[in-house]
């Protein structure tokens, strides 16, 4: 009798203590951090207080009638802002109707709790008129809500909306109730919340653009959701499930891309619905006691269901997937395992192999759970060491210049707080090595550059906006930043930061998504009214090179001006990507160049019709160990035109895409989801799991040319001319319409897109030194000022023999810049024009290769004594300033005391000339009645001419051969590792021809 008293007093003491440590680890997992523990103070914001409205946050006041007020009436004076909520719980009844561009953050040592109290009125039965039969605490909607008129749920046009740093708990007696409907879009999100759910629905209701550090605990589901809008991915970082009575998420065509998520005690971790798909991705998480599958998988035979998981820690989980319709499943390893990888759908392992459906998995059993994955997003500074910029001078009244005080700031203070304004910039911002910028709403806060800023305008390399430090730790953080329509040399973010920094929250302003306020000098930065014109006018919006890397997640880079939303280029340095949307550039959305060791997840391309029709989405080139995770590649309704290729690909290794989507509502899809350039390999399947870039194909077999065989060595191109060649052999060719510079590497046989800067390059060519020259077109900007003038180009004199010169082609500049080919974006610059008499040495020259003179003057023209010339950086060539620069394909190399080629286009002449040591052309003589742009010259001097086909003369122009193209040539030059190869640029495609 003894023992068993013994006994359960025992077991007395051991199941209080197991009570008291559930008890314990409920508490911590319940406990939250207030993010804002310090008001920030913003004149601009809204403060939902006590001495401002009629309330108490003691939990027995009903607010719900003050907060739509102080909502409503933001929005309608101002149209997009902040309202900070103290510290305090907060009792509602009604629902809260959140409208675009509003944004509820709260602040205080503890968060603030809204709080939807026991029983109450209208949450109690199924709302079956309502999309997700419920009833919700707060529905972010596209405008304000009227009495009386059905609600504007938020969509594919709801920007800038947030609930940021305030919990939400539904008491008991609310079956039907939901915290939050979330079904807006870009600059939207969720963050730093808690949701106690309880015995309600659920958390959220249809999901949009992202989520970070929000967790759930209870209800039947965390998250029940249908397509985000406008059909996108939804992006969750650092999420927490517990509880849920039926499944932690619920969701259909949600895109779901999910890094370190916890869900622990629950049936099923994602159930998809019946006949619906699914793109998940799952990454860095943990399930722990999940008493059914872990999965729910529907429609597992369609090629739309993507199933990805890496790195997932499970624990109690021995069924991880279920499929619906079969009922096929795949059960777990063991007690605790780890899912190193697991695909299901569309896989492609390499470029060159079939599509395969099915499912690979790798497994492995472990002793116990590992620590938790550490997240990458840094911890803010302490708000007690931010400073106001507001406070040391800056006005942020879109008028006052700025930079003085920004700069300062920077330079005395690392941990700026940047309230609500639009500050005006003339210089660039550079941050130092520890600086931190932080906003709290991209459209209310900007960095804007006015129009024809002198030190962002005419013709330079990019110039940044705001620069970070290279290799220190930076943050930027909920700030605009608009470079206006008028700043050629506008970057708007050169980043060059650490792999520990972050860029969140940033809007890159200049296209769609702007918001006005009424009456307000916060309006556009640029008032231009042709803003066609300045389409793809500037360099790159956002530029990560020399070392950059870091999180970058929220991001919206939509603006038209700009080359391309993001270019990535010379890094090693880790990055990772959450949630970027790029979108209606005319060329370029997103390109990747010589990077490495980056993971790109939930990547959204979208072209519009008017912008966009000829855009390439994505390049990736010379990249190696990068992941991409459910990229969306979309072209509008509205596009009525076909495209060939949503990526190109070229010299990549060991590149991942997990989960693909590429789609149109029209007929217009991209034909080819990815081509690979230099394999000339394409991807067809428009939807598929997985494709491995390995970069080990099998090499080809070299069969050595046969003299006068043609070979087409790549295609793809618009309108391929402008072609030259170094003293190595290489070539390099361009695409005017496209501004885009490639080379072929006669050492490895491929090729690469050297630039695409906003400059139309018109003829390319090297100087003795093998800098690479662009003649180019430069067009001045409508109100630019050089010491108080505007730039003008007057028309040329030797413009009048030609009616090109009547027709709109009059009025710009033909310059020409210079580049290393290597590092072009560093070293661009501008060629000076030059006096002739003042040029010494002159050992090469280069001239128009055609010229159209329609009024017979060819011969007068080409021997004209110019009296300019630009000198190439090795200063002994040069290129005479004339008109025909404007219109001629390519240039021709000249040497003093050589004879040079040159084509009367008008009328198909092709003429001899000599060079003086001057650099002038004398002794014009018919050569042959046949020509079009361009001819060559081989070592033993004979003479080949493109017209239709390529002609051979020897140099007494006697006719001895030609050569056949597939297609018209239009530009030829000799090159290669002993020039003895002609290239050859058709339309379409580049050309060799081995002649002896």
């Amino acid at each position: 009798m003894k023992n068993f008293i013994l006994i359960c007093i025992l077991l007395s003491v051991q199941i209080s203590v197991y009570s008291q440590s559930a008890d314990k680890l409920k508490a911590k997992a319940t406990e939250n951090i207030s993010f804002y523990k310090i008001k920030p103070e913003d004149p601009e914001a809204v403060y939902f207080t006590p001495d401002q409205y009629k309330i108490t946050a003691d939990g027995k006041t009903d607010v719900s009638y003050a907060l739509q007020e102080a909502i409503n009436i933001l929005k309608t004076i101002h149209s997009f802002g902040i309202i900070f909520i103290p510290e305090g719980t907060y009792l509602i009844s009604k629902t809260i109707y959140v409208p675009t561009a509003i944004k509820l953050i709260g602040y205080g040592n503890k968060r603030p709790l809204f709080v939807l109290g026991k029983n109450t009125p209208g949450f109690q039965t199924e709302n079956p008129d309502d999309k997700g039969k419920a009833n919700y605490m707060f529905w972010f909607t596209s405008s304000i809500k009227k009495e009386g008129e059905p609600v504007r749920d938020a969509g594919a046009s709801t920007f800038y909306s947030s609930i940021s740093n305030i919990d939400f708990r539904i008491e008991d007696g609310n079956p039907f109730a939901v915290a939050l409907r979330t079904h807006f879009a870009q600059h939207s999100f969720i963050e730093h919340v808690d949701i106690q759910i309880g015995n309600g629905k659920a958390g959220i209701f249809d999901v949009g653009n992202e989520m970070e550090d929000v967790r759930f605990f209870g209800g039947e589901y965390g998250i029940y959701t249908t397509k985000p809008s406008p059909g996108w991915q939804f992006m969750m970082v650092d999420t927490y499930f517990e509880g849920q009575r039926k499944a932690a998420i619920k969701s259909r065509e949600g895109g779901l891309t999910i890094v370190r998520m916890t869900v622990k005690n629950v049936p099923t971790v994602i159930e998809v619905y019946e006949n619906f798909y699914e793109k998940l991705f799952i990454e860095d998480s943990r399930f722990e006691n999940i008493s059914g599958p872990a999965l729910v998988i529907s429609d597992e035979n369609n090629a739309y269901t993507q199933i990805s998981l890496r790195n997932v820690h499970c624990s109690k989980v021995p069924v991880l997937v279920s499929h619906l319709h079969s009922k096929n499943q795949v059960s777990g390893e063991g007690n605790i395992y780890r899912i190193k990888n697991f695909n299901h759908g569309l896989q492609i392992s390499d470029l060159g192999k079939k599509p395969e459906f099915g499912t690979i998995h790798e497994f492995e059993i472990l002793k116990s759970l590992p620590n938790l994955t550490k997240k990458d997003i840094p911890d803010f500074p302490d708000m007690k060491s931010w400073v106001n910029l507001k406070s040391l001078g800056a006005k942020g009244d879109g008028i006052t210049d700025d930079t003085k005080a920004i700069q300062s700031a920077i330079d005395k203070n690392p941990n700026i707080y940047v309230p609500q304004g639009w500050y005006r910039v003339t210089e660039t911002i550079k941050l130092k090595p520890n600086s931190v910028l932080i906003g709290l709403s991209p459209i209310a806060t900007q960095f804007i550059l006015r129009d024809n800023t002198e030190a962002f305008g005419s013709f330079g390399g990019p110039k940044a906006l705001i620069e970070s430090s290279e290799g220190g730790f930076n943050i930027l953080t909920g700030i605009g930043l608009s470079t206006g329509a008028l700043n050629p040399r506008a970057v708007a973010c050169k980043w060059m930061a650490n792999a520990d920094s972050y860029v969140n929250d940033v809007k890159f302003l200049g296209g769609h998504g702007s918001i006005e306020r009424p009456n307000s000098i916060w309006n556009k930065s640029s008032a231009y009214s042709d803003e066609q014109s300045a389409w793809d006018s500037q360099y790159w919006s956002l530029w990560i090179t020399k070392g950059g890397g870091g999180t970058f997640k929220n991001i919206w880079s939509a603006g038209t001006f700009a080359t391309s939303g993001a270019y990535i280029s010379n890094t090693s340095t880790p990055g990772r990507i959450y949630a970027m949307s790029v979108e209606h550039h005319v060329r370029n959305e997103v390109r990747f160049k010589n990077v490495s060791n980056w993971k790109v997840y939930a990547l959204q391309l979208e072209e519009e019709s008017k912008e966009s029709s000829d855009c390439q989405p994505l390049e990736i080139e010379n990249c190696k160990n990068l992941v991409f995770a459910n990229l969306y590649m979309f072209r509008v309704i509205r596009v009525n035109t076909p495209a060939a290729y949503s990526i190109r690909s070229w010299g990549n290794k060991n590149v991942e895409f997990l989960n693909v989507h590429n789609y149109s509502q029209t007929k217009y899809s991209s034909t080819i989801p990815l081509y690979d350039i230099n394999s000339n390999l394409e991807v067809r399947p428009w939807e598929f799991n997985r494709l491995f870039i390995s970069g080990n194909l099998p090499k080809k077999k070299v069969v050595a040319d046969s003299v006068g065989q043609v070979r087409q060595l790549v295609n793809g191109f618009e309108f391929a001319d402008g072609i030259c060649h170094d003293s190595k052999g290489n070539v390099y060719f361009s695409e005017s319409r496209m501004r885009r510079i490639y080379k072929w590497s006669v050492e490895s046989k491929s090729l690469s897109l050297v630039a695409d800067f906003p400059w139309e390059p018109l003829s390319l060519a090297c100087d003795t030194k093998d800098n690479l020259l662009v003649v180019f077109k430069y067009i001045p900007r409508p109100g630019y000022l050089i010491d108080g003038k505007p730039e003008v180009f007057p028309v040329m004199p030797d413009a009048a023999g030609t009616s090109y010169s009547g027709w709109g082609n009059s009025g710009f500049g033909t310059l020409v810049y210079s580049m290393d080919a290597l590092n072009p974006e560093e070293t661009i610059q501008l060629l000076k024009k030059t006096p002739i008499e003042n040029i010494k040495n002159i050992q090469k020259t280069l001239n128009p290769s055609n010229r159209r003179r329609d009024s017979g003057d060819f011969n007068k023209v080409s021997t004209n004594h110019f009296k300019e010339a630009f000198v190439a950086p090795d200063g002994v060539t040069i290129i005479p300033v004339v008109y025909d620069l404007a219109r001629s394909n390519s240039l021709v190399e000249g040497f003093p005391g050589k004879e040079i080629y040159a084509t009367d286009e008008y009328i198909k002449r092709t003429v001899k000339l000599r060079v003086g040591s001057e650099g002038y052309l004398s002794e014009p003589e018919t050569f042959t009645e046949k020509g079009e742009f361009c001819s060559a010259v081989d070592s033993d001097g004979n003479v080949y001419i493109a017209d239709g086909q390529i002609y051979i003369y020897n140099k007494d122009g006697k006719q001895i051969g030609g050569i056949e193209v597939p297609e018209r040539p239009a530009t030829m030059t000799f090159g290669g590792e002993k020039m003895n190869t002609l290239f050859i640029t058709g339309r379409n495609a580049l050309y060799q021809v081995r002649i002896k």
